[in-house]
């Protein structure tokens, strides 16, 4: 392998991992919140895609108002989807829900193929075109997701940490009684939190269907994702960040060297770091403060 071809399969694997990440994020902040893993956040990102390229290209809004309304309807979603159906479940045995969010996840992936039928699609974006830097063909759409991801991230961390909602929903996720007693909302907050999770998923969706094109199996970069929040440590936000770079950067390298077991690294790699660190490379340790 010549230099150039690392360079750019490093660029494709730093893409990969910061596309995981976006929807890993929606995993640790359902979780933190909830305590629920819902395994439907993969389909949500696929809805989400799905949603933008019904508003800019069927219905003809272009992409960015198309972006726009697909985004805040999958928000709205995902707020209904908790107050609707999730909060019914509060205090019932993780198996329930486990099987519950499945389904959910089985119910919107039949529901995208009878409405948008089985062939992939193409989402036209404005960040598709390619460049040629020193004999490295960089791809904007790469750009576009490491540099999204990176500003996602930075809007999210000012709002928890800057913002009174986002003091709310840090307070409602580390003591849901004492918040509530402390006349904080807290189940329309857990809402809210589902309604950023599903919102960054549809983001994650646009973004990465120039990559994929849109169709029902994209669902299944939620399952990467998922592996990436377990390598990083489950819970932990910069954990779910480094554990999908890790897997995002490994994989076109053992594509490229091993072949055969093409498609099943993100799994490789999370079942050997668990061997090694059951919790994960940054485990979290919750601090509930009443």
């Amino acid at each position: 392998m010549e230099f150039s071809d690392a360079l750019q399969l490093l660029l494709i694997g730093v893409s990969q991992g910061c596309g995981y990440a976006l929807i890993a994020i929606g995993f640790v902040f359902i979780y933190r919140a909830t305590e629920i893993v819902n395994f439907a956040h993969g389909e949500l990102m696929m809805l989400g895609a799905f949603m933008v390229l019904t508003f800019s290209e069927l219905w003809g809004l272009g992409f960015w108002l198309g972006s726009a309304l697909g985004v805040l309807s999958l928000g709205l979603f995902g707020y209904l989807l908790d107050a609707i159906v999730m909060r019914r479940l509060v205090g019932q045995a993780q198996a329930t829900i486990f099987i519950l969010t499945v389904a959910i996840a089985l119910m919107l992936r039949a529901l995208a193929g009878m409405i948008w039928g089985w062939s992939p699609r193409s989402l036209t974006v404005p960040f598709s075109q390619d460049m040629t830097i020193g004999g490295l063909v960089v791809g904007l759409d790469r750009i576009t997701i490491i540099v999204g991801t990176a500003v996602i991230c930075a809007l999210l961390y000012a709002l928890f940490s800057k913002t009174r909602v986002g003091l709310a929903i840090q307070a409602a996720s580390q003591n849901q009684l004492a918040a509530y007693y402390s006349r904080i909302p807290v189940k329309r907050l857990i809402a809210v939190v589902w309604a950023i999770g599903a919102m960054v998923a549809a983001v994650a969706g646009i973004m990465l269907a120039p990559v994929t094109q849109v169709d029902t199996t994209m669902s299944f970069f939620g399952i990467k994702a998922l592996a990436g929040a377990v390598v990083g440590g489950f819970g932990s936000i910069p954990g779910a960040l480094l554990g999908c770079l890790i897997i995002g950067v490994a994989e076109p390298f053992l594509d490229f060297y091993f072949p055969a077991f093409k498609g099943t690294y993100a799994y490789i790699i999370m079942l050997a770091v668990l061997f090694v660190r059951p919790e994960g490379l940054i485990s979290q340790t919750f601090q509930k403060k009443v």
